[in-house]
């Protein structure tokens, strides 16, 4: 799931260019910057995709404990919750580029660490548990220092595309290929799964050389006033009287806890309850992908179809069904297609979402309040993780599954209720951005 202002993708809002601008074009370093860019999203996100695979999966070889397989799913996602605010500051403060390869240098490490216990048949779960957070810390800094990147490297009369091309590659990536490829690389061996993702990781450090341009802040750019924690205070106020986006945020707070939970389970569930293979698992992780890939091609057409609030109200039942499927049926398909529902609807609560989000906050405030809706969101992930292994552990899988998705549809009524014709007309025609 997404919040407000971003989904799994990072992107940079951009203006229409100047009349004076110049146009990008072959020869441009703006095209060469976003083929690197975009390059360097595929692979690593690739990478990524398959490590979500290969963890939780290594985890259910240790233990058969929900909870403690639901742990390594919490440690790739705890460190939006903990860190993503002072990852902010760290990145309006020092070059891009050299954040994106520390990280990558982190990953590396972590990866060839495992690698080497795997080989040694010395994998334990606390390491499994101080891997996942280190890479989870990692894609924390990776992805907030890659959304800054494409206005530093792209002309702004391209970098709309450059966003829409890197956004699309996390998505197909991440989210579609990477499980995939995970799950057949598992069925090769965990010590094959991380030799691909060390490599990959290796080539994306690498292809940041090809980037040109300057990626330090610049020196008289404006710098923050107040505390870190007072910005955010400020952020979530404004969140907080603006009853559209407040309501946004607390659904969002439970759909990115269903999220989480599913993330975080579905490994057991796919071993112990319907007895997939790594290949298998793989199919039901990429029908998340393929269905958010889907939700992109077509929001337009949803929403001249259906109107925006409708377009939203997909994703509730999207979600719904994809933390119900598993209480109903163990066959891989019909799991599958509530994934898919689930990665549709995501999909078009993000567009739509960021589409409200800037219209009703002025640019002066963008920033804040995109921190403050992260807290809902990214933050209710490995919290929705938690929970789900603490009510498994107590009560089964199914029941845990059946909490989440009665979660979902309580929010409906408040969703319809806020959510009208008129409140969504009202933020169509809001200045707050000009």
């Amino acid at each position: 799931m997404e919040n407000a202002t971003d989904r799994r993708t990072p992107t940079t809002e951009a203006g229409p260019p100047a009349p004076t601008e110049k146009r990008t074009g072959p020869g441009d370093p703006s095209t060469r910057n976003t083929a690197v860019l975009v390059s360097f999203t595929a692979i690593t996100n690739l990478a990524d995709g398959v490590t979500k695979v290969v963890l939780p999966l290594m985890a259910t070889g240790l233990t058969d404990s929900p909870a403690q397989v639901a742990g390594v799913g919490l440690t790739l996602t705890l460190p939006w919750l903990l860190v993503a605010l002072h990852v902010g500051v760290l990145v309006d403060r020092f070059d891009r580029r050299v954040l994106l390869w520390i990280a990558d240098i982190a990953r590396m490490l972590v990866v060839a660490s495992l690698l080497f216990l795997a080989v040694r048949d010395a994998v334990t779960l606390p390491s499994l548990y101080v891997g996942g957070f280190v890479l989870g810390v990692a894609e924390v800094v990776a992805l907030t220092s890659a959304a800054t990147l494409v206005p530093s490297a792209v002309a702004p009369a391209g970098q709309e595309r450059a966003n829409a091309w890197v956004a699309g590659a996390e998505t197909v990536c991440n989210e579609f290929c990477g499980p995939f490829v995970g799950g057949l690389l598992v069925a090769a061996g965990a010590s094959v799964a991380l030799g691909w993702t060390g490599a990959g990781y290796l080539v994306g450090t690498l292809i940041l050389v090809l980037l040109v341009g300057r990626f330090r802040p610049k020196a008289d750019d404006t710098r923050p006033t107040g505390t870190v924690n007072q910005r955010i205070a400020e952020g979530v106020r404004f969140l907080w009287q603006q009853r559209l986006l407040r309501l946004m945020a607390l659904a969002l707070t439970v759909l990115s806890a269903c999220w989480g939970a599913w993330l975080a389970l579905m490994p057991l569930v796919a071993t112990s309850l319907m007895g997939l293979d790594a290949r298998e698992y793989g199919i039901l992780l990429s029908a998340l992908g393929a269905g958010g890939l889907v939700g992109a091609l077509t929001v337009t057409t949803v929403n001249r179809l259906l109107g925006r609030r409708w377009a939203m109200f997909a994703d509730l039942v999207g979600t719904a069904a994809m933390v119900a499927t598993p209480v109903l049926s163990t066959n891989l398909w019909v799991v599958a297609a509530g994934a898919f529902l689930g990665g549709m609807g995501g999909i078009l609560w993000t567009v739509n979402s960021r589409t409200l989000s800037q219209r009703l906050v002025p640019d002066a405030m963008f920033g804040r309040y995109n921190a403050a809706a992260r807290l809902f969101s990214w933050g209710a992930m490995p919290l929705g993780a938690g929970l789900v292994g603490v009510l498994a552990e107590w009560f089964g899988i199914r029941a845990a599954f059946a909490v989440f998705t009665v979660a979902t549809l309580v929010i409906i009524v408040p969703f319809l209720r806020t959510v009208t014709p008129q409140a969504l007309s009202e933020a169509e025609a809001s200045p707050a951005r000009d």
